[in-house]
């Protein structure tokens, strides 16, 4: 199943980093907080249609998001999380 965002919507999947701490322990994702990074999935319509918006991302572009921001969804077995344009506050390169 795909899912295909409406508006000036943007559906990102999180990106896990495994960390450790300086003596080496593995932190597991539970003991850590939610990952801000995230892959670009798809891009609704109203950005796509915007030469503005159009240029500031693309699919497959790693962002960084506002904490609490988005709807959390699971389609196939993935965590998607599904927000507003506005919500993404940079474009990491």
């Amino acid at each position: 199943m795909k899912l295909r965002p409406l508006g000036d919507r943007v559906v990102i999947k999180k990106i896990e980093v495994e960390e450790k701490t300086k003596s080496g322990i593995v932190l597991p994702s539970s003991a850590k907080e939610q990952p801000q990074m995230a892959e670009v999935i798809a891009i609704g319509a109203d950005i796509l249609n915007d030469e503005k918006k159009k240029e500031q991302i693309k699919i497959g572009d790693k962002v960084i998001f506002s904490k609490y921001a988005g709807t959390e969804v699971k389609v196939d077995d993935d965590e998607l999380t599904i927000l507003k344009l506005t919500d993404i506050l940079a474009v990491v390169e």
